[in-house]
């Protein structure tokens, strides 16, 4: 029932014209089932790009070893030296990159960007020797929804094809419906759903992936970004439950989106009936599989969005910090600092990128209700601390033997009332640059002997500088200058008495 895997990369013939015949194009896999040399065709990758084609209703397409293979492989199928390209000034931040630097350095093929949301810059930006006008159907990282319909009367009247990366709405938007030529895609993201392969595709004609995969000239055969047919293999058992993931992290991310809507915070989503947007979504999204997986929401500065996806991840188990998108569990990152830092402060402020902007991929882990309490009280604490939490929260690993002890995780805290039951009890930042400090233990004896070589143990800077003030060991003072970025007091010390003043 599961498809096979053809792993050869050579393959042979029983008469040695046929092989004279492969290379002339006389013959092939859709002209007598012949196949050559595994760079050009191979059956488990050609099955998975007949249903790639399927998914995004186009005659033909090429799955290859990653998406921006797939996207330079298509671009350099239609542009040559001296073409030019008008692009989506909010596109991936790689893509941005190919288009503002590689193609022109290596190939002299120019982009201007623009809001692809207008259509009128479009159509001012267009050249006489523009080639493509390029879009991401849903955009990355800021969600701007591509008007396609309007694109493609645009480009298709001045002679120009239009090419969408579908990575963010597969199964969601078919863009070859509202005029796109060419469509592409990282497989990497929800089509593959598990953070686990890296692959893309071209879909689109017949004759345009052939095009690509000409012996002379073919951009696809000579660049050579082959997928592994074992990787064929996996991705076409992912297809079957697309749909069924799709809509699960619509359904979800709605939820979450409108919960950060009722709390005044800066959500994008244009599932929301309040985006500017949704209307064309609506127009634009097939029935039955939501209307997208990731939604932003700008909590107001870089360092907030730190605070925001720390306490997140690592006092809730809400999701991971990562970039990437389409993996079961969700994922969050400060696009300016990550996935979007290639573009320079201009690009990033054209494309509506700020620095507390955080994209979150929805997952499909836990219940989503118990997600939307953690959501919320992470939101809350943020709106609390204004980015500037008074404390820092540690869970710490103890040592077997001694008072040893590793930081594992660290978020911002509002201080040992919040934390200190079952983590480490943080400590304010004011206390980080003191040139001297006391520890005052209130316990005696054995008990307190323990804590001073803990103490010592987490700050061996201020081990020698130590004196006590008293015989019993009830309070010591460590002349020293930590600078630590967190000065964290083990749970264990924090069990028998232990203060920092």
């Amino acid at each position: 029932v599961n498809p096979s895997v053809e792993g050869s990369t050579t393959f042979t013939v029983l008469s040695a014209g046929t092989m004279g015949d492969i290379f002339s194009g006389e013959r092939g896999p859709d002209k007598g089932g012949c196949y050559v040399y595994g760079r050009s065709f191979n059956p488990t990758v050609r099955a998975l790009s007949a249903q790639l084609a399927a998914l995004e209703d186009t005659e033909a397409a090429y799955a290859t070893a990653s998406g921006m293979s797939a996207i330079t492989c298509a671009l350099l199928g239609v542009c040559s030296s001296g073409d030019h390209i008008v692009a989506s000034n909010r596109v991936y931040g790689g893509t941005h990159a190919l288009l503002q630097h590689f193609l022109p350095a290596k190939a002299n093929i120019t982009t201007t960007f623009v809001d692809i949301t207008d259509v009128q810059a479009v159509k001012r930006a267009i050249r006489i020797n523009t080639k493509v006008v390029y879009t991401e159907a849903m955009s990355n990282p800021t969600l701007k929804i591509a008007p396609l319909p309007e694109l493609a009367a645009v480009a298709h009247g001045e002679g120009a094809l239009l090419m969408v990366d579908n990575t963010f709405t597969p199964c969601i938007i078919t863009p070859t419906h509202f005029g796109a030529d060419v469509v592409v895609h990282s497989l990497t993201k929800f089509i593959s759903g598990a953070s686990d392969i890296i692959a893309g595709v071209v879909c689109g004609s017949q004759a345009f992936i052939n095009s690509l995969m000409g012996l002379q000239d073919g951009s696809l055969m000579l660049t050579g970004p082959t997928m592994d047919p074992h990787i064929a293999a996996q991705l076409a058992l992912r297809l079957p439950h697309l749909g069924l993931r799709m809509a699960e992290h619509s359904r979800r991310a709605l939820a979450m989106a409108e919960l950060l809507l009722r709390m005044g915070a800066q959500v994008t989503y244009p599932g929301l009936p309040s985006h500017p947007q949704h209307a064309l979504l609506m127009q634009l999204s097939n029935k039955g599989w939501g209307l997208g997986g990731v939604l932003g929401i700008d909590v107001g500065s870089k360092e907030a969005a730190h605070d925001f996806m720390e306490r997140l991840q690592n006092k809730h188990s809400f999701g991971l910090m990562a970039v990437s998108l389409g993996y079961f569990d969700t994922l969050m990152s400060a696009s300016a600092h990550s996935t979007s830092s290639e573009l320079d402060p201009i690009a990033m402020v054209a494309g509506g990128i700020s620095t507390g902007y955080v994209r979150m991929s929805v997952g499909l882990t836990s219940s989503l209700e118990q997600r939307l309490v953690q959501l919320e009280e992470a939101v809350r604490f943020i709106s609390s601390v204004g980015g500037q939490a008074p404390f820092r929260a540690s869970k710490t690993l103890h040592g077997a033997e001694g008072p040893a002890y590793t930081q594992l995780l660290s978020w911002p805290s509002m201080g040992p009332d919040e934390d200190s039951d079952t983590l480490c009890e943080g400590t304010p930042e004011d206390t980080l640059h003191r040139d001297t400090f006391v520890l005052k233990v209130h316990s005696e004896g054995e008990q307190a002997e323990g804590v001073e070589k803990a103490v010592d143990t987490l700050f061996p800077e201020a081990a020698a500088k130590r004196r006590r003030v008293d015989g019993k060991g009830n309070e010591i003072t460590y002349a020293a200058t930590l600078r630590a970025p967190l000065l964290a007091t083990p749970s264990a010390l924090c069990n028998v008495g232990v203060s920092l003043t």
